[in-house]
């Protein structure tokens, strides 16, 4: 039996035109979006909207809305909530405050540091007077809140304690902007100081807001075409650039993802409880933020340190949880070294467990129906281990991978779902569905507020109106941001009459969801003339349970592809003890039988999904050290910078093309 289509056709497709314009594939959109887009709940015009008083501070005043653990003689204790009646109370004090030192609607602020109620309830008062919000974060680069703070033309910023002498370190450059420093808690006597050196005012939370305190200004008139978000981008090459994102953006995808979650009966509810420790100066979190608050859920925040993340879920016990896949990938790690660390009989026990549930699965079985003496015996411990009442797990900003995304649906006991979005699509694209085990390694179907068509890369030998649909994703709809900010040029190279150019090559499945396969930019020739879509080998190299990451590299000097490998620590161990080679993982990783070993492994797969001669990794390097941001190797949201990547890792290439160039059959 054929698969059930989520995706409904709206237009056909173009044949490439005469002036070189590739072809395109037919428009699709969601199927749950059959008679038209969901639109916002009336009177929902803004991001103020979703909040103030018609909306959730009405229908939840005594709700809790945001919480955080109290420290008792420094210990964390149980979560402390302040309710939507008293969370809009202090964001009219705020915004009063703003006001008064001369912040006017249109204005910018900015605002510096780890997920707190002070970070929301600051964003709030952007909303309430119609300023941009401007998130400020380091992990951009350094330079990045210097460069945001001077581009935006910042005048005030909402700062994190710990964060204010990073905020310094920008000074003399943003002090031409910036006049008003507000600390999310106190201010030092030498902070002080070299605020009032460089001519700002310088506020502890408290006292800030009794600044606005007799004051009362008028809440400014809000449109759905205002700008509430001003959000800089990690690029893997150049500066940051602004994406504006209007109260429209962001309403409309309320209404599509509130639809979606309808549609498959799992309506988010005020019940709901979120976790909030992804990074609010991404979109991800922020859309999910800010549709929890449009329903009347509640906000509890981490303590911001990732060795004490469990604790703090296990407090909270979540009913929400989304993650990027680093994290989820390291819950899949820790999982697998407890089972294969145990006993040969626990072993066996999950083995049994796992295959005879997964296989209830695929007959089409919902996860809760499986095999629920399996859930109650093996797996509940899994499900403890996230606080105990997690019904959904959504993972976003970078590719989830396969195994990792089965595992979890099997031993976690609730949904585990994929999405795909991008700043400037204001996040959720696509996302798949529960219980759908044929969107397995895809992002799934549109969400029911977008339209979305591949467009050919000839060059890349992909054709949109092919068998098998393959294509540059573009996107239409009112999620769109409005243009990068003082960067027209730019704005002009991505939207084209309408549809935003993603620079990711897709795949349409039977089911209509969306399998992310490439990158439109990651190709290059090899010296015999052979072209190698590099992101795509990446994704079915990966494949390979004993690769925990791995970047390609090859150019069009050299006739072969070398790779650079973090491999999966308990599978190279465990090799390694079946195999006699001794040694901590860092010194297994230097050993050339390890290297044979992973290279041998990557040409089985390989030689599986039939690559051609030339698209085989003739040569390996073991990195014990994952690829990270500390050493400038990824972007904030895990995407490979590959100049920065090349750079780091020069004489380890060259070394491997001048040893594998020698060999006969390299």
């Amino acid at each position: 039996m054929a698969d059930k289509s989520y995706i409904i056709k709206v237009e056909e497709g173009k044949a490439a035109a005469d002036d070189g314009k590739p072809s395109t594939g037919p428009v699709y959109r969601s199927s749950f979006a059959d008679n038209g887009f969901p639109a916002p709940v009336p009177g929902m015009e803004s991001c103020w909207d979703i909040f103030e008083l018609r909306m959730s501070v009405k229908k939840h005043p005594d709700s809790p809305m945001l919480g955080r653990r109290q420290i008792v003689d420094g210990k964390a204790g149980q979560y402390v909530w302040q309710t939507y009646k008293e969370v809009y109370e202090t964001v009219m004090k705020l915004g009063n405050s703003i006001r008064s030192c001369g912040v006017e609607k249109g204005g910018k602020c900015g605002i510096y540091g780890a997920n707190c109620p002070e970070w929301i309830i600051s964003m709030e008062a952007c909303n309430a007077h119609g300023l941009y919000c401007v998130p400020l974060y380091d992990t951009l680069g350094s330079g990045a809140v210097e460069f945001i703070i001077c581009h935006a033309e910042v005048p005030i910023a909402f700062v994190e304690e710990k964060k204010i002498n990073e905020l310094f370190k920008t000074f003399p450059n943003s002090s031409k902007y910036l006049r008003t420093i507000v600390s999310f808690g106190e201010v030092t006597p030498e902070q002080k100081a070299e605020a009032e050196k460089h001519g700002l005012a310088i506020y502890p939370w408290e006292e800030f807001l009794k600044l606005g305190e007799n004051k009362n200004f008028d809440l400014p008139e809000k449109t759905k075409s205002d700008i509430c978000t001003l959000m800089y981008t990690s690029g893997t090459t150049g500066d940051p650039k602004g994406v504006l994102i209007s109260n429209c953006s962001i309403v409309t995808l309320i209404a599509g993802v509130k639809l979606l979650l309808e549609s498959v009966n799992e309506e988010l509810t005020k019940k709901d409880v979120y976790l909030s420790y992804l990074p609010l100066a991404h979109i991800f979190d922020r859309v999910i933020e800010e549709f929890f608050i449009s329903q009347g859920a509640s906000i509890g925040f981490w303590r911001g340190d990732v060795k004490l993340l469990v604790e703090d879920i296990a407090e909270l016990k979540p009913s929400i949880f989304c993650a990027v896949p680093r994290v989820l990938d390291r819950i899949h790690s820790g999982l697998t070294q407890k089972i294969y660390g145990g006993s040969i009989l626990r072993r066996k026990l999950f083995n049994v467990a796992y295959s005879y549930k997964f296989g209830y699965m695929k007959k089409g079985f919902k996860h809760e129906d499986a095999s629920s003496i399996c859930d109650r015996v093996v797996f509940n411990k899994v499900k403890k281990g996230l606080g105990g009442n997690v019904r959904l797990i959504l993972s976003g900003a970078a590719p989830l991978s396969s195994h990792v995304e089965e595992f979890l649906r099997v031993v976690a006991c609730c949904h585990v779902l994929q999405g795909y979005g991008l700043t400037e699509t204001c996040a959720g694209t696509f996302v798949s569905l529960p219980n759908e085990l044929s969107m397995l390694g895809t992002v799934g179907p549109p969400v029911p507020n977008v339209d979305i068509r591949l467009e050919s890369v000839p060059e890349m030998g992909y054709d949109a109106l092919g068998s098998t649909p393959r294509g540059e994703i573009c996107i239409r709809g009112d999620t769109l941001f409005s243009g990068y900010y003082k960067r027209e040029d730019l704005t002009k190279e991505v939207l084209i009459d309408g549809w935003f150019h993603t620079g990711d090559v897709g795949e349409w499945q039977p089911n209509g969801s969306m399998k992310i396969i490439d990158r439109k930019k990651n190709i290059f020739k090899l010296s015999q003339g052979e072209y190698v879509a590099v992101e795509n080998l990446e994704n079915i190299y990966g494949l390979a349970s004993v690769a925990d990451s791995i970047w390609i590299y090859g150019n069009s000097f050299e006739s072969f592809l070398v790779a650079i490998v973090n491999p999966n620590k308990q599978a190279l161990q465990a090799w390694a003890a079946e195999n006699g080679v001794s040694g901590d993982f860092d010194s297994i990783c230097q050993n050339p039988k390890a290297r044979q070993y992973i290279s041998e492994e990557l040409t089985k797969i390989a030689k599986e999904k039939k690559l051609k001669g030339f698209e085989f990794i003739k040569a390996v390097h073991l990195d014990p050290v994952p690829f990270d941001m500390d050493r400038d190797l990824l972007t904030p949201t895990y995407k490979k910078k590959r100049p920065q990547l090349l750079t780091y890792y020069q004489s380890v290439i060259d070394d491997m093309y001048k040893t594998t160039a020698n060999k006969p059959n390299a």
